[in-house]
């Protein structure tokens, strides 16, 4: 595979955001690539890291060189043992890992106690990534990017055709100290919490426009709403329209998940490629131009870099709260 030339996507399948869903829907490869980023390259180390069977790790690692973010190559001939490198593809994946960890250590509890700070060598300072417009570098909210379904964006092609898998509560237990991504696999990973995250993101309010855009039975949108109203990623209110009706709406929490799905969005559309068409198209109000989501350091306001950001464990007690 020539790491530099986009996958082509079969006619009418699966397109760029239900492929990059996908794998971030399953904890494992968001885990390996996430030490891989640290500079893990061999099956041995992520077996020392990460509390995970032969089997998982395997079949990850053959997924993701499959995929393109990994190239296996030999470095011993007698006996004959291999490594995992990261491509450009999986390199250019470093926004989506400092995105949710951002989220992350921001908004789920106990987790700023949990992960590991990340420093911007620039400035010297602990921080927060901020998300900008690449074009302009204004900083932006979801409030500011206005996004409609592109040419392959319809018919549910955005769902991950595979079943997404979700790691077992004994797993979790026993690598609660590997770094896990919690409420980040409860809005991304199933085929339904996928739905009404993007659908809320294009402006779904109430349970009817939940069902339509999401096309799931009465029950399992009850269900999601429950879900993302318990992390508190959705708020239901009274209905302007109707007095016994309830209006869901992102909180602070939920609308601050959105430098995931783009970062996420812009990532799989490059590497991605539906002969149709993109999946989603964005354009920054402000300016006007075509949206492309760029990191910045909420100290300095400089953009980052994958080289700039140093992962560092916090001191003991320290709180980022």
């Amino acid at each position: 595979m020539d790491e530099a030339t986009p996958t082509p996507l079969p006619e009418g399948g699966e397109n760029a955001i239900g492929v990059t869903l996908g794998l971030m829907g399953d904890e494992w490869t968001l885990l390996i690539l996430r030490y891989a980023h640290q500079g893990v390259r061999r099956y041995a180390d992520w077996r020392e890291r990460l509390p995970i069977s032969d089997s998982v790790l395997a079949a990850r690692l053959a997924l993701l060189t499959a995929q393109g973010l990994l190239e296996r190559t030999a470095y011993q001939r007698r006996p004959l043992r291999y490594e995992y490198r990261l491509t450009r593809r999986g390199r250019e994946f470093w926004p989506v890992l400092v995105a949710i960890w951002a989220w992350e250590h921001r908004w789920v509890e106990g987790r700023d106690a949990s992960l590991p700070w990340m420093r911007h060598a620039v400035c010297g300072r602990h921080m927060q990534p901020r998300m900008a417009c690449a074009a302009c570098g204004e900083t932006v909210e979801p409030r500011d990017v206005a996004s409609r379904l592109g040419p392959s964006g319809g018919g549910g092609r955005s769902v991950p055709a595979a079943a997404t898998r979700r790691r077992s509560g004994a797993a979790a237990g026993a690598g609660a100290g590997a770094g896990l991504f919690p409420e980040t696999m409860a809005l991304i990973g199933n085929r339904w919490s996928v739905m009404m995250l993007g659908a809320a993101f294009l402006g779904a309010h109430r349970f009817g426009e939940f069902r339509q855009m999401m096309g799931a039975p009465p029950a399992m949108v009850s269900d999601r709403l429950r879900t993302f109203t318990g992390l508190g990623v959705l708020a239901g209110e009274p209905s302007a329209d109707r007095a016994d009706w309830t209006s869901y709406r992102l909180t602070a929490k939920g609308r601050a998940f959105f430098p995931v799905v783009m970062t996420a969005i812009d990532w799989g559309q490059r590497w991605f490629r539906a002969p149709d068409g993109p999946a989603l198209e964005s354009v920054h109000r402000a300016c006007g131009r075509p949206f492309g989501p760029r990191l910045v350091c909420d100290g300095c306001g400089g953009a980052l870099a994958e080289h700039d950001v140093l992962v560092e464990e916090a001191p003991a007690g320290a709180t980022g709260r």
